[in-house]
């Protein structure tokens, strides 16, 4: 009877659990992959670029951001940065790069987490906005006999250059992230359907004998 049964090409029991065993495994593998996938990211060679933004960012602000007041006096809003008549705009603006721009990217690429990175994406990308107002609020005319501001300095301009290729670059990480999971879930998708299909066909077959 068993020989009968080689010949046919059907399976044994030990051989059908064999197989199903291996389905098993081969979807705890890919859901593993899932949840590893989901938590975190892989910058790749955009890390570097990441890093160097993060160096300009910290440059950013020992340089002017108005007058002769650097960025750090808009942060602390020291004398000079009162002297400068600095605006909300830019004292916003120089927060969210300091948080955003280099303390988030910096723990984003050392944690490499995917939430993380879109704290900083989006972090990044409020910045950018400010970035404008604040440079714009800095080429505004006098009024009513008040001298009018003096114009954005270098260290305001090449913050707000950081904080647009940070979010550029964060974004293309959180999007390649995302891209690949939604590849591991239709994969994960795929087998379950043909696991499924293969224990249907285990049940037709018992049905039949």
């Amino acid at each position: 009877m068993s020989e009968k049964a080689g010949g046919n090409g059907s399976q044994t029991p030990s051989t059908a659990s064999q197989d199903r065993e291996a389905l098993r495994a081969y979807e705890k593998d890919l859901r593993k992959a899932e949840r590893t996938v989901a938590g975190e990211i892989d910058p790749g060679a955009r890390a570097m670029v990441v890093a160097v933004c993060v160096l300009v960012a910290m440059v950013s602000l020992l340089l002017p951001h108005a007058g002769d007041a650097s960025g750090l006096d808009v942060l602390s809003m020291s004398t000079a940065a009162h002297d400068q008549r600095i605006s909300l705009p830019s004292q916003i603006f120089v927060w969210l790069l300091v948080v955003f721009g280099i303390f988030a990217s910096m723990i984003a690429l050392l944690t490499r987490r995917w939430v993380l990175a879109w704290i900083a994406l989006c972090g990044c990308a409020v910045a950018s906005v400010a970035g404008v107002l604040a440079i714009w609020t800095r080429n505004t005319v006098g009024v009513g006999g008040i001298a009018p501001p003096s114009g954005p300095g270098v260290g305001l301009i090449l913050g707000w250059v950081v904080a647009i290729v940070l979010t550029f670059h964060w974004s293309r990480v959180v999007w390649a992230r995302s891209s690949y999971q939604l590849a591991l879930e239709a994969e994960r998708r795929q087998q379950a359907a043909i696991a499924e299909a293969f224990q249907q066909a285990l049940r037709d077959r018992r049905d039949g004998e």
